[in-house]
C-alpha cells in the first residue's frame, strides 16, 4: 500500500517555550489539500456525510490519553499536553483534557471513556496504543482519533478513516545528536538507552549511531533497552553500567525511564566525573524539577509532538480532520532537530550540525532508519 506523506509546519507555535512523536496516493501534499472527511461541528454524523463547515469554538473538545509515562514525564507525554494547552490558550472557548494511563490495560478503557464523552478529537500518545486505538476507533466510527508514532490499519492493511496517523523523522534528529556526542566525547565511548525495543525506538538508535560513526568510526557505542518507558530506576542502572565502563555521553529515547539517566549523571558530576546526558522529545535542559539540575544535559533531540497535536486539533476544529492520512514531521519542517539550548555545545559541533543538516536536506546524507539500512550506511563510510 502506498502512503501519502503530509509535511506540516505551524507558525502558531513559534513562541512555545517547550520545544519538543495511509491513503492510496503517494503524493506529498500541503495541509489544506489533505482536508479529511470529518467536520468537528457535525461529529455525531458519519464521516462520509461531512459538509466541511467550521466547528463553533465552544463546541470543540480535544483530549488525549497518555501512555504509562504520564503527563509529567518531562518528555513525550508532557510535550503532547503542552501542544493541547497552547491550543486552548489560542482558542480559549475550546475544551482540552487528558486521562493518565497507569498501566497498558488502561489504554482501551481510557480511549473508550473519551469516545463516550463525544470528544471531537482524541489523541493516543504513543505506538503502544496501536491495537487499542484501532479497536476503539472501529467501534466508534463517528468519533475522530489520532495516534502519535504509528499508523492504524484495518485487517486489509487499509487506513482507518476516522484515525489520523502522526509520524516523525526521529532518525534525522538523532543523527545530529550523534554528531554532537562524537565531537564532545573525551573517552571515545558513548551510549544509547532505549525504552521498549521496537521499530520506532530503533529509528532513534540507528540515527544516533549513524551520526556518531559519520564523525568518527572508531568511537565505541553501547546500547541497551530497558523494555519500559516508565522505570527511572532501570534507566539509572543502565546509565551506571555505561558510565562505569568509560562512556562519558549517553543519549536516551526512553520516556520517563530516561529520567534515571539524568539522576545518574548528576550523581557522577557531584562526584567529580565529567559525564553528559542527551535528552529527547523536549529541550530537556529547560524542564523543571530535579532532573534538570546539575547542568548535565549536553543537548536534546527535540521532537515536536506539541506542534503535531496542536495542528491536528486545529485542522479538526476547522473541519479538515485528516482521517486516514499519515502526517510526517521531519527535519525540513523543523519537526525534529537539536534543542535551542546550546550553552554546553561547542561552536565546532554546532558548525558540523549545520553542515550535516544541510547535507541531509539536499540528499547527500540519507540517514538510516532500520538495522539493515545502518549496516549499508556504515559499509559506505
Amino acid at each position: 500500500m502506498k502512503k501519502r506523506s503530509t509535511v506540516l509546519l505551524s507558525s502558531v507555535l513559534a513562541a512555545t517555550t517547550v520545544l519538543a512523536a495511509c491513503g492510496e496516493n503517494n503524493e506529498t501534499t500541503d495541509v489544506n489539500e489533505n482536508a479529511g472527511n470529518n467536520n468537528a461541528e457535525n461529529n455525531a454524523e458519519n464521516n462520509d456525510n461531512n459538509d466541511g463547515e467550521e466547528a463553533a469554538e465552544g463546541d470543540f473538545s480535544a483530549k488525549m490519553v497518555t501512555d504509562t509515562g504520564g503527563v509529567d514525564d518531562r518528555s513525550f507525554n508532557e510535550s503532547a499536553w503542552e501542544g493541547l494547552t497552547t491550543f486552548n490558550e489560542d482558542y480559549p472557548e475550546t475544551e482540552v483534557d487528558y486521562i493518565q494511563s497507569d498501566d497498558s490495560a488502561d489504554y482501551q478503557p481510557n480511549l473508550n471513556q473519551l469516545a463516550r464523552e463525544g470528544t471531537d478529537i482524541t489523541f493516543g500518545i504513543g505506538f503502544l496504543m496501536l491495537d487499542d486505538i484501532r479497536t476503539v476507533a472501529e467501534q466508534n466510527p463517528e468519533q475522530n482519533f489520532a495516534l502519535v508514532d504509528d499508523e492504524v490499519l484495518d485487517g486489509d492493511d487499509e487506513p482507518v478513516d476516522n484515525v489520523a496517523n502522526i509520524l516523525f523523522a526521529e532518525h534525522e534528529g538523532s543523527f545530529l545528536t550523534g554528531v554532537v556526542a562524537a565531537m564532545h566525547t573525551e573517552t571515545d565511548h558513548v551510549g544509547f538507552i532505549g525504552g521498549v525495543e521496537s521499530p520506532l525506538i530503533e529509528k532513534f538508535r540507528n540515527g544516533f549511531e549513524a551520526g556518531v560513526n559519520y564523525v568518527d568510526e572508531d568511537i565505541e557505542i553501547s546500547s541497551q533497552y530497558a523494555q519500559d518507558f516508565n522505570d527511572p530506576n532501570q534507566g539509572q542502572q543502565i546509565a551506571d553500567s555505561f558510565y562505569g565502563n568509560d562512556a562519558d555521553i549517553i543519549y536516551h529515547a526512553a520516556g520517563d525511564t530516561g529520567n534515571g539517566l539524568f539522576t545518574e549523571a548528576i550523581d557522577r558530576r557531584e562526584g567529580g566525573e565529567e559525564v553528559w546526558a542527551i535528552g529527547v522529545d523536549q529541550d530537556q535542559a529547560l524542564t523543571e524539577g530535579e532532573y534538570s539540575d546539575g547542568n548535565v544535559i549536553l543537548t536534546s533531540m527535540v521532537k515536536r509532538v506539541d506542534q503535531a497535536v496542536y495542528e491536528v486539533a486545529e485542522m479538526t476544529m476547522n473541519g479538515e480532520f485528516p482521517g486516514g492520512e499519515t502526517l510526517e514531521f521531519d527535519l525540513e519542517d523543523q519537526g525534529v532537530g537539536i534543542a535551542e539550548t546550546q550553552d554546553n555545545v561547542s561552536d565546532e559541533a554546532l558548525e558540523a550540525v549545520e553542515e550535516y543538516e544541510a547535507e541531509i536536506l539536499n540528499g547527500e546524507i540519507e540517514v538510516p532508519q532500520t538495522e539493515d539500512e545502518l549496516e549499508e550506511f556504515l559499509a559506505d563510510l
